[in-house]
């Protein structure tokens, strides 16, 4: 009888998620680079079960994490393409495709909550979203990652231009390495999930990351050494296949739509400068990591940013100079 029970009870269920609240009726793959412990992966592991709930389980997010499905640098072609539905790409990572996403890494120009918060909503973003548009991606929203950066090292505190000089550095990107540059460091590009190996056989010297980031990788088992600051805004932009958004009735794109804007909400960094508890976390794994003071930052500022902002009016022309214009202004 136990056994009879349990049938029609499964029978029952089964019954229950083919009706049509429960059904699937879109797909969603979205890939990003990011290992399941980042704060950047866990967050859109909640946006898989927002989007379930805001569409009655219509979406059926798909994940692809840790660069499993495609690199960093080959998102943007396989969600214009259609190859996936979507993915998170570090707005670090457009490169020569949109070289203005980059004014937000700019050192020391914008990385308080307030700027933040400003910028989420301004013409700023407008303008960047269309250049998303007609790269043939749609960009649903802008997901705070970081706004701070943490210098690792295997040899020393990195707390002025000279300490860099002749230092091996995981670069970001062209842009935020000319920074580097001008202090006399040798930036190398690689991807994130590369960095832990450069660093821990010498082929690297130094990291370069967000400071949550540098613990949910695991830096201080490969680095002694971390000087962190608020330096930048770096974002992970969820963009997805325009053909694909434009199948999806107007409810379930809103339903979507309310799902990405939670995650946006969720990531608003609400405190100055850097976080303790992050620096903590090192800390007690053994790396010896500080926060710079003020004196240190406006010399690490006075050598990066008039080469960063040379470089991205250089790479970004008429449209650079109204982006500055306009985030001056938030």
């Amino acid at each position: 009888m136990r056994n009879a029970k349990s049938l029609i009870a499964a029978i029952a269920t089964f019954a229950l998620s083919m009706s049509p609240a429960f059904a699937q009726e879109f797909t969603m793959r979205l890939s990003h680079q990011f290992p399941p412990a980042h704060h950047a992966a866990q967050r859109l592991e909640q946006f898989k079960a927002d989007v379930a709930s805001q569409t009655d389980g219509r979406v059926d997010v798909q994940i692809f994490g840790a660069a499993q499905l495609y690199k960093p640098n080959q998102h943007h072609a396989a969600v214009a393409s259609g190859e996936i539905e979507a993915a998170a790409i570090l707005n670090t990572q457009w490169g020569n495709v949109i070289p203005e996403m980059s004014v937000t890494l700019i050192p020391y120009l914008m990385s308080s909550p307030a700027s933040q918060k400003a910028f989420i909503s301004s013409e700023a973003t407008a303008l960047l979203d269309e250049k998303m548009r007609e790269k043939g991606v749609r960009n649903i929203a802008w997901i705070v990652d970081t706004n701070d950066l943490i210098f690792t090292s295997s040899k020393g505190l990195l707390r002025k231009p000279d300490d860099f000089k002749g230092v091996k550095i995981r670069g970001l990107n062209k842009l935020f390495d000319s920074g580097l540059e001008a202090m006399g460091a040798s930036p190398v590009a690689m991807p994130g999930s590369e960095v832990y190996q450069a660093l821990q056989t010498g082929v690297l010297d130094a990291g370069v990351t967000g400071v949550a980031a540098a613990y949910s990788r695991k830096f201080y088992e490969v680095q002694k050494y971390g000087t962190a600051s608020a330096i930048f805004l770096a974002f992970d932009n969820l963009v997805v296949n325009p053909k694909w958004w434009d199948g999806l009735p107007a409810e379930v794109q809103a339903g979507v739509q309310r799902a990405a804007e939670k995650a946006v909400q969720s990531s608003l960094i609400t405190h100055e400068g850097v976080l303790a508890q992050d620096i903590e976390n090192l800390v007690n794994s053994g790396m010896e990591a500080v926060v710079l003071d003020d004196t240190q930052i406006d010399e690490l500022k006075r050598t990066m940013q008039p080469a960063v902002r040379k470089a991205f009016l250089n790479s970004a022309g008429d449209d650079g100079e109204r982006l500055l214009a306009l985030i001056e202004k938030l």
